[in-house]
């Protein structure tokens, strides 16, 4: 073992000197043999006297220099910039997609608030150029289909935002994305609820998005089957309710968690190649160059790197703004036009990536001496100190610790900028933690077997190399454990458990009927759709008090009735038998319902009741009918819906449904999850029906718009930023792989099999990311409470980490199966190869 150790070192420093001339005659081929100045006072090994500055002009040739020797050098060169160019390029692109995320948001929000009705003005008369409007919107597939529908009043109707006219009566304008739906056979069920003639296309001026399922329909039925409201304008923008300080904490962590991985993988992107630039370096020194021009010359090469970079993120950035309106992740997607940077952001981010490709080289080069013999490394080198990096973490608690308790649900404001350093510097704090934690272990690491020698020796002699491979999986896992946290202690702010029983029902809707017969037919059509396994039907409404007004009453006393057959009474009370021709009178008992005196005003046994309301300017004398002096008194129960059903329940043969007046259909569906598109052939029924009836789907949990919101934008910039440090876990692991060709080639030459290469690739991955996993777990979980304490809230569930965990466990395997075909390659004889 010690062998291979001497193989790798001699790679690393003994073979600096052939390898440092060979670069050096690389980058200056072309110019033939050329001194170098070193001014006045240089002494015979290039070190400069003290005291002395150079010039600006001195400045710009080195920088310029060292940006020539990052375009140079052969096949080598060109390939350790690409890295550097494409490792800076993807984290510029992902800064420049979330600094257009402001910009992206409130285009969408200008684009839905101009092309609704606007609703400030209340138009009660219809006019030239009003028109009747209703909302149809609907739901095909876990897709929102947006839909409205509207009815001139006269000649001279406001047209609708991106349509060329108003659609006539049966006539529908859709989006492309609709019209490619309808046009294929997954809209086939679609096209049946949607039964309007497509003249033509909407423009984005009507759309949040190219990818929004969305028509315009013109109808002469808003008038029989009722309608929203009448207008004469189109945009109306309406005041945005202010974020509560749990959902702004939420933001400014997310965004702290998820675009900090981003800078930490520049800053390694930017140290790409560094073993064979200070090897070129110290070429540099043994042809006249001094300490400082070397650095100089350094730092000049990193900013062409740099500015490299920023070209390929731009470039990457303008791709994959065009691909932005036809990717959707977590549903969203936006115009090409929409995703545009704010200006000031967008400065910002040209400007701090260059200087820290600068001050991060520079720092580099603090531990390195490059001597006109060599690189030279000490065998056991100054080990990391520890002080400093928990200065950072300290720091960052300091500054979160004066808002523990403070950050209220009611409160519409945080200290945004204390809470984005706080949990800043303590992310930063664990990523510096994890070379000295992994250099802590390694050294300790002893025998086993031949592939864990090669990677544990590989270790000892770079860990910092390894750890900073994977400090972005450290950030964003100990960010997203903490956010978890967050997560799981506000759900219960923003989400509750509803009333709803779905297993006693899953859909439901109320279809208003001409007759009671229209009713009963609504609810057999209902029951026999393809997927209903049952309906709980009803014809629903209302009874009231006879006679005149009493002293002190405005209006007669009300309550409601139901008729249907026993099964779905039973969905409504505890009844304890039922047969047809019944009749019940069901009491709240003032849960949800009005009080037992209140129904008893109205709805007694033996006493009649009046079918219409009585005291109103119909003509004829008021319907009644008298409760049977047999109607049981039973208690209501909640329905599937959650509601709690009150007042007088009856079979249908005690009563005849045709004399209610203004019935509804009420019906409560069950379906079969065996049977596909079951919700839709329900959604198809109930648009035959009644095309203005809303469907609805009983779930579980409600979710509160905003953090639901919320929610989404963090998926999609948690998806981004995970996509991103596989990419950086990757390139980087092929750059190390590059640099190591020749002890590669030499390894398998002395008869190392390549499966035992394979593995120690593996393992010298899976070691620095297992214990930058324990660190982010540990970090991620001591961050999430101390942010649980700004809320006063409790851990929900300290397992919060394992998602995190699998996903670090996913990553390791996909690196190392993508990095094993360039292994191989590199592994050829022709790797012993050199000029």
């Amino acid at each position: 073992m010690s062998d291979t150790g001497m193989s790798d070192t001699g790679m690393s420093a003994g073979g600096t000197g052939a390898s440092g001339t060979g670069t050096s005659g690389t980058g200056t081929s072309g110019t033939g043999t050329r001194t170098w100045d070193t001014h006045a006072g240089d002494t015979g090994t290039g070190s400069r006297s003290r005291g002395h500055r150079p010039s600006p002009r001195t400045w710009i040739r080195d920088l310029a220099l060292g940006a020539r020797f990052a375009v140079t050098g052969g096949r080598g060169g060109w390939l350790r910039t690409a890295l550097t160019a494409t490792g800076i390029g993807l984290g510029v692109a992902l800064l420049l997609a979330a600094a257009s995320m402001p910009n992206m948001l409130f285009q969408r929000e200008v684009r839905e608030s101009a092309r609704a009705v606007d609703a400030s003005e209340l138009v009660t008369r219809p006019g030239p150029d009003t028109f009747r409007y209703a909302d149809q919107s609907t739901a095909y597939r876990g897709d929102t289909v947006t839909g409205l529908l509207l009815q001139p009043d006269g000649p001279h109707p406001a047209v609708p935002p991106g349509a060329a006219k108003v659609p006539a009566p049966g006539e529908m304008l859709v989006s492309p994305a609709l019209r490619d739906l309808l046009a294929s056979p997954e809209g086939a069920l679609l096209r049946d609820r949607l039964p309007y003639e497509i003249i033509g296309i909407l423009g984005d001026a009507a759309l949040i998005g190219p990818a929004e399922l969305r028509y315009v329909a013109g109808t002469d039925i808003l008038a029989a089957y009722g309608h929203e409201g009448r207008g004469k304008h189109y945009g109306w923008s309406v005041p945005e309710e202010p974020m509560n300080a749990f959902l702004l904490l939420l933001v400014v962590i997310a965004c702290v968690v998820l675009l900090l991985p981003v800078l930490v993988f520049i800053a390694t992107a930017v140290r790409f190649g560094g073993e064979q630039r200070d090897r070129r370096l110290a070429a540099l020194r043994l042809v006249g160059a001094d300490t400082a021009m070397t650095r100089r010359i350094a730092a000049g090469e990193s900013l062409a790197g740099a500015l490299l970079g920023l070209a390929a993120g731009a470039g990457f950035f303008a791709l994959a703004r065009q691909l932005a309106g036809t990717v959707r992740i977590w549903d969203v997607n936006a115009f090409p036009s929409d995703v545009s940077p704010v200006p000031w952001l967008a400065a910002l981010i040209i400007a701090i990536v260059p200087v820290a490709a600068v001050v991060v080289s520079v720092v580099a080069l603090r531990g390195v001496a490059i001597e006109p013999l060599g690189v030279v490394r000490t065998a056991t080198p100054r080990p990391r100190r520890l002080a400093w990096r928990l200065v950072l973490l300290l720091a960052g608690a300091a500054v979160l610790v004066p808002s523990v308790g403070q950050v209220e649900a009611t409160d519409t404001e945080i200290n945004m900028p204390g809470v984005a350093l706080g949990a800043t510097l303590a992310l930063i704090g664990l990523t510096t933690l994890l070379p000295w934690l992994v250099e802590s272990l390694v050294k300790r690491l002893r025998g086993g077997p031949v592939a864990w020698q090669l990677a544990t020796r590989r270790l000892q002699l770079s860990s910092g190399t390894a750890a900073r491979a994977v400090s972005g999986i450290v950030v964003a896992a100990a960010g997203a454990i903490a956010l978890q946290m967050l997560f799981q202690a506000m759900q219960h702010d923003f989400t509750h458990l509803t009333t709803m029983d779905t297993a006693r029902a899953q859909m439901e809707t109320r279809v208003e009927a001409r007759s009671a017969g229209d009713a009963r037919r609504a609810i057999e059509k209902l029951s026999r759709t393809r997927g209903v396994t049952g309906v709980v039907g009803t014809i629903e409404s209302n009874v009231w008090r006879p006679g005149p007004l009493k002293a002190g009453e405005d209006f007669a006393p009300i309550t409601s009735i139901a008729v249907g057959d026993c099964a779905s009474l039973k969905e409504f009370a505890h009844l304890p038998s039922c047969t047809d021709g019944d009749v019940f009178i069901a009491l709240a008992h003032s849960t949800e319902g009005p009080d037992d005196a209140w129904v008893a005003k109205t709805a007694r046994p033996g006493t009649p009741v009046a079918l219409r309301a009585p005291n109103t300017d119909e003509g004829g004398p008021v319907p009644t009918w008298r409760i049977p002096e047999t109607a049981r008194t039973v208690d209501a129960r909640l329905d599937p819906m959650g509601r709690v059903r009150f007042g007088v329940m009856a079979t249908p043969k005690a009563i005849d449904a045709a004399r209610l007046d203004s019935p509804e259909a009420g019906a409560m569906i069950r379906i079969d999850p065996t049977v596909p598109d079951a919700h839709e052939y329900v959604r198809n029924t109930v648009a035959a029906l009644d095309p203005l009836t809303r469907v609805r789907t009983l779930q579980d949990v409600e979710r509160d718009a905003q953090f639901s919101s919320v929610r989404t934008g963090i998926l999609v910039g948690a998806t981004l930023t995970m996509l991103l440090v596989a990419a950086s876990l990757l390139v980087t692991t092929l750059e190390q792989l590059r640099e190591r060709k020749r002890l590669l080639s030499s390894l398998v030459a002395f008869g190392t099999r390549r499966t035992t290469l394979g593995w120690s690739v593996l393992w010298q991955t899976a070691v620095p990311i297992t214990l930058g996993l324990a660190l982010a777990v540990a970090g991620g979980l001591g961050l999430g409470l101390a942010l649980l304490r700004m809320i006063g809230r409790q851990v929900e569930d300290w397992w919060a980490f394992l998602p995190v965990t699998g996903v670090g466990a996913a990553l390791i395997l996909l690196v190392t199966l993508l990095s094993l075909p360039p292994l191989w390659r590199l592994m050829r004889a022709d790797g012993l190869r050199t000029e």
